[in-house]
């Protein structure tokens, strides 16, 4: 080891230790134990331009233990990616570029925002499929235009967390051999030793997974940790991970200590440690010699050797094969909005009843001919959830070109993988499982909302429609979950336009993902069912006569409201019926237009859909109702639980009539 290496490596230590004791929060002791291995690998081992942070052939880096920010902070600065000093003094605070975890698109050159343990890992599996499957479709002999690692690191609680071993059973299946996992195997968690809860043989777990196992017992040794990435590159057949044995808080006087993991080391500690380190003017605060700047900078200039290289071997390689050029462009492109709108064929459907989880698998494979980077799969329900792309291959270990993916019965490691896939760039994600197990999903869909990442969630048997298999399989509070959600739109579709419309808003969002909640069970056509559907809630059918009322609804429930409709007109009794297959974009509207589907001065409003009446409220006020589920389901066929939960004809018309008095 060079004593410039050293001098960095402390630098790292230092910076993290003071931006953790300005801000008098934050987490040092993965920061000072990690930083060793953080740096061998930024300096010496991963390919990357801090100049150009979006080069598409770079090496990830995702750092699973995102409460070690304070690290990836202090890399950020030194390898020059524009984080200031100032950055780093503003650790943790408002509108600061160093927020307390890691945030995609809000810090350059963070790659995923990570915080939940475990979910860095899993991501990083989603990014190398994604870099196989590029490989796979776009590399030439002689030019492989895609070819590059991921790196992630994360800890003892990563390891712990089950999305890890969900997504790494399924890396090491998968043989992803440009994955390397990186272990800061330190035997501490906030609680004590981890000997408390997690004495298992991590590594014949991962042996187990298809994992080549490494180990460096120094954590601190830079040579040995190089010499393991090095074997991890070498191996050409299976993703690696390599047990780098740390010591938490290392240098300072909490070493070893759970209370290095999450508090301040305190003033005096900071600078005892920078005592211990041998790093200069340990009493200043935030201080970096020019040497280490300097190495840091020569270091770096191979970064841009590197994608000079790259860039010079991708114009040859555009030059030769036009046509993967073509294509390249059209992976890395949005879809036409407009010409997908117009498209007479992605709209046209047959006049019967079809249930829309059919209908969304018609729509997958229209749109897999116009998105050629459309890339997805479900949890082990493809035959349920039809999202299986006819003719497209299937993505496995002997064939990285398929684009149907097979996650297996990991709904967790599942969203999360679609978060990489989606993260690393050039493809667009869908996934699907029932929507009962949207609970198994839902902290990656939220990630993919913080992040604002366009995937689409196919979420199908979406009511007590399920029938036979009971209250287990059938969602009733899952729509207000993920309505509740930020930047997620919910979207429940009624009918075959209205699914093409769920469709078109996943396939043109940018940064917002899309779920779709789809029947089990076969629906109508309706008349009045139309591209306004997109606004989120729309008059599908309007009264016959001065307005008494509304009824809203979504999904199976519309043509409901639409018989009861009817019904009530037979009494003189004239109701408009408004579809509201995504409340979140309706929302969205002017007031003008939510004022004209649902004028305020019309307060006899009944909601109608089978989940709980959580948030209708907001839409039938104080004067109005709801017939919806009030507890969960039961096991009958589906036929007998509507009539028994109250969704029928006569039940809504009683209802409104209830509210006429």
């Amino acid at each position: 080891m060079h004593k410039e290496d050293i001098i960095c490596v402390n630098a790292i230590r230092a910076l993290s230790a003071d931006a953790v004791q300005k801000a008098n929060s934050g987490h040092p002791g993965l920061p000072l134990g990690s930083a060793a291995m953080a740096y061998e690998l930024w300096a010496h081992q991963m390919s990357h331009n801090p100049k150009n942070s979006k080069w598409a052939n770079r090496d990830r880096f995702v750092l699973s233990g995102g409460h070690g920010s304070a690290m990836l902070y202090s890399l950020l600065h030194l390898f020059g990616y524009g984080l200031t000093l100032d950055d780093l003094k503003n650790f943790r605070q408002e509108n600061s570029k160093t927020p307390g975890h890691p945030e995609y698109g809000w810090t350059n050159g963070v790659e995923a925002t990570t915080g939940p343990l475990g979910a860095g890992m899993a991501m990083a599996v989603g990014m190398a499929m994604a870099e196989a499957h590029l490989a796979a479709i776009f590399n030439k002999p002689d030019f492989n235009v895609v070819d590059h690692y991921t790196f992630v690191l994360g800890g003892d609680g990563c390891m712990m967390e089950g999305i890890s071993s969900e997504a790494f059973s399924l890396a090491g299946t998968l043989g992803l051999s440009k994955l390397i996992v990186l272990y800061d195997s330190n035997r501490i968690s906030i609680e004590g030793s981890t000997d408390i809860a997690f004495t298992e043989n991590v590594q014949a777990r991962m042996a187990a997974f298809g994992f080549q196992t490494l180990t460096v017992e120094d954590g601190n040794n830079l040579d040995e940790i190089a010499k393991a990435i090095e074997a991890a590159k070498a191996e050409k057949t299976k993703p690696s991970f390599i047990t780098v044995k740390t010591e938490i808080g290392y240098g300072s006087p909490k070493q070893g200590m759970a209370a290095a993991h999450g508090e301040p080391l305190g003033v005096e500690n900071v600078v005892k440690m920078k005592q211990n380190l041998n790093y200069p003017k340990p009493e200043e605060t935030f201080y970096v010699p020019d040497e280490v700047y300097k190495h840091i900078q020569d270091d770096m200039e191979k970064g841009q050797v590197a994608e000079d290289a790259w860039n010079k071997l991708f114009a040859d390689y555009s030059a030769k094969y036009p046509d993967k050029k073509k294509l390249w462009d059209k992976y890395n492109s949005p879809i036409d909005a407009q010409a997908l709108l117009d498209d007479k064929d992605f709209w046209a459907y047959e006049d019967k009843p079809q249930a829309t989880r059919a209908l969304s698998g018609t729509m997958i494979n229209r749109l897999k001919n116009i998105m050629p980077n459309l890339i997805g799969g479900s949890a082990d329900l493809a035959p349920s959830n039809k999202t299986y792309m006819k003719d497209a291959g299937d993505f496995s270990k002997d064939n990285y070109a398929g684009r149907n993916l097979h996650f297996g019965v990991r709904e967790l490691a599942m969203s999360a993988i679609a978060n990489g896939i989606t993260l690393h760039g050039g493809l667009r994600t869908f996934v699907g499982t029932f929507f009962v197990f949207s609970d198994y999903m839902k902290p990656m869909m939220r990630l993919a909302a913080i992040m604002g990442l366009p995937i689409t969630y196919v979420l199908t048997h979406d009511s007590i429609g399920v029938g036979e298999d009971g209250p287990t399989h059938e969602p009733i509070e899952q729509l207000a979950m993920l309505r509740a959600t930020p930047n997620i739109n919910m979207f429940r579709p009624a009918d075959a336009t209205e699914t093409a419309a769920g469709w078109y808003l996943a396939a043109t969002s940018t940064k917002t993902p899309t779920a779709l909640a789809l029947t089990r069970q076969n629906l109508p056509q309706l008349a009045g069912s139309s591209k306004e559907a997109l606004k989120g809630g729309y008059i599908i059918s309007e009264a016959n006569g001065n307005l008494d009322g509304i009824l809203i609804a979504s999904g199976s429930e519309v043509s409901l409201a639409i018989d009861a409709q009817k019904k009530l007109a037979e009494e003189n009794i004239n109701v408009r019926v408004v579809s509201m297959p995504c409340v979140d974009l309706f929302e969205q509207q002017s007031d003008e237009y939510k004022e004209k589907v649902l004028p305020k001065n019309v307060r006899a409003r009944v909601a109608i859909e089978a989940a709980r009446n959580f948030g209708w409220g907001s839409y039938v006020g104080l004067d109005g109702a709801t017939v919806t589920m009030q507890g969960f389901g039961e096991s009958a066929p589906a036929g007998l639980l509507f009539k028994k939960f109250g969704f029928t004809v006569d039940n809504v018309v009683k209802t409104f009539k209830s509210i006429c008095k």
